[in-house]
């Protein structure tokens, strides 16, 4: 073991078989996803007199005398370099109310400020209503910070409006202080359900209070199932491998309540996608009784514990084809004995892995569905039962503001 002779401590991160390289990059966002930051939008007008703008989640201040500030643009960002041109800046301070700001100006390929409310400031930037302050900077430096730019706004003018908490980036998700919810950086094909995820917090949170668990919500995506927004009672962390925004199939047994309520032939083609070990026929009298008892249950097993595992190892982004390969198998090696159990005894113990109830939709589509994890190991029938009307409830409360129903005898 090294010694250091300066503090007479030992250099644990190259002796510890429990520490990482720096160079696994992975493991090097989910270590530094730990660290909160602001959210902040930074936002310019064009040459051609345009609003432009990007959400940053590192934005730092730099020097009092003179007032300096900095923020930290991806390299690989379409948007700095109009930002850059313009030669000034505005730092929006978002609260933690605007997640849907925050992922408007994630978006690509669209006009970005097409949903928002802004006003130009006196200084020619554009303003978004509703942010807890304003910096308005114009940039004195850029360095080159590895695959960022360290962009140095001089300070012209700056406001504040203290009225509400910031919103903040934590461990791959959106949140507050003194909160426990978290939503999925956004990506085009998510904001529709991120939008409803927005909606569902309060119900989300209320039950993971009333009951000491974390609520999930996750929705489909093609072929893909994508975990979308958690919140969690008081105590309770997302284990390491549960990441916001993690993709995976969505093939049979998994999610059935996302297809449940669907037309037939949509069933059907989900059931064609299962593997030729898992019955047709058990699926679909498993799907019909999702459907009558308004939830899901899949009980704990190393099955599903190992696809979850799986799930996990495989990186957000630039996934390899061993790592996908081994996500498939993982799935295929999912049987039924563990989904959705018929009658549920009330005397019984179960050790559950998730129960799930769909939200409905205006149109009567679930597009996505809430989810208690981490339950305690054993649960008795009856608390079972208990739990999944818990869920049931706040599923129902998040349909009921939407203005959604479910709708019955689709086909």
């Amino acid at each position: 073991m090294n010694v250091d002779t300066a503090t007479g401590g030992t250099d644990v991160a190259t002796s510890d078989p429990r520490y990482e390289s720096a160079n696994n990059s992975r493991y090097f966002r989910d270590v530094l996803g730990n660290v909160p930051t602001a959210v902040v939008a930074i936002t310019a007008m064009d040459v051609d007199g345009q609003p432009t703008g990007m959400t940053v989640g590192s934005f730092i201040s730099v020097s009092l005398d003179p007032p300096l500030v900095a923020f930290l643009p991806d390299k690989s960002s379409s948007t700095f370099p109009k930002i850059r041109e313009s030669g000034r800046f505005c730092a929006n301070i978002l609260t933690a109310n605007q997640e849907d700001v925050c992922r408007q100006l994630s978006l690509k390929g669209v006009d970005k400020f097409a949903r928002l409310r802004w006003q130009e400031s006196a200084l020619g930037t554009p303003h978004l209503a509703g942010a807890i302050g304003w910096i308005d900077c114009t940039i004195s430096d850029i360095h080159d910070a590895g695959d960022h730019f360290i962009v140095v706004g001089a300070v012209d003018s700056l406001r504040a409006d203290h009225r509400d908490s910031p919103l903040i980036f934590l461990r791959g998700g959106y949140g507050r202080f003194a909160s426990t919810s978290l939503a999925a950086p956004a990506e085009a094909d998510l904001y529709h359900p991120l939008r409803i995820v927005d909606q569902a917090f309060p119900a989300m949170q209320a039950a993971a209070d009333d009951l000491g668990v974390e609520v999930l919500a996750s929705t489909s995506i093609g072929d893909q199932l994508v975990l979308v927004g958690s919140s969690q009672a008081t105590g309770i962390s997302s284990p390491f491998y549960l990441r916001l925004g993690q993709r995976m199939p969505f093939r049979p047994p998994l999610a059935m309540p996302l297809i449940a309520w669907r037309g037939e032939r949509e069933i059907q083609r989900w059931i064609d996608r299962a593997d030729e070990a898992i019955s047709a026929s058990q699926l679909s009298e498993m799907v019909t009784r999702v459907r009558n008892r308004g939830w899901s249950l899949v009980l704990r097993s190393p099955e599903q514990v190992r696809f979850e595992r799986a799930v996990a190892d495989l990186p957000l982004l630039d996934a390899t084809a061993e790592k996908i390969a081994e996500v498939n198998d993982a799935t295929r090696g999912l049987r039924l004995d563990n989904y959705e159990p018929g009658m549920i005894d009330p005397d019984a113990t179960y050790s559950v892995r998730l129960i799930t109830a769909p939200v409905f939709e205006e149109s009567g589509d679930v597009t996505v569905v809430l989810s208690l994890y981490q339950l305690p190991r054993e649960l008795s029938g009856a608390e079972v039962l208990r739990y999944g009307d818990r869920l049931v409830t706040a599923a129902k409360e998040v349909t009921a503001h939407m203005g959604g129903a479910e709708l019955a005898g689709r086909q």
